[in-house]
């Protein structure tokens, strides 16, 4: 049965996002990806299998190594998404800082 996966659903996990950073920078294999993680090795198959579905990440064939690597459309997708939400939050903050400040000089 082939589930159709949700990308929120799958950042939310810390170990996927660990393997987003990972692959931030380079392809690498399923191995190499395992390496850097204190678990088993069919269990980061699994996050690399709902990773690839959601299409966070691509793959790509080279002999009989399959390498893993960032799907940087999709993850524009979700920065894009993410944007008005920071967008928000540094107007928050920024006015805080300005109230703030202006407490501080009226002391």
């Amino acid at each position: 049965m082939n589930l159709r996966r949700d990308v929120f659903q799958a950042i939310a996990d810390p170990t996927r996002r660990g393997i987003l950073l990972l692959l931030a920078t380079q392809s690498m294999t399923a191995g190499a990806i395992a390496a850097n993680f204190d678990t088993a090795r069919p269990t980061v198959s699994k996050h690399l299998r709902i990773l690839t579905e959601c299409q966070l990440l691509a793959q790509k064939q080279d002999g009989r190594e399959v390498y893993y690597q960032i799907n940087a459309n999709k993850m524009k997708e979700v920065a894009d998404f993410i944007e008005p939400f920071r967008e928000m939050w540094d107007e928050r903050f920024n006015k805080l800082e300005t109230l703030m400040k202006e407490y501080n000089s009226n002391k």
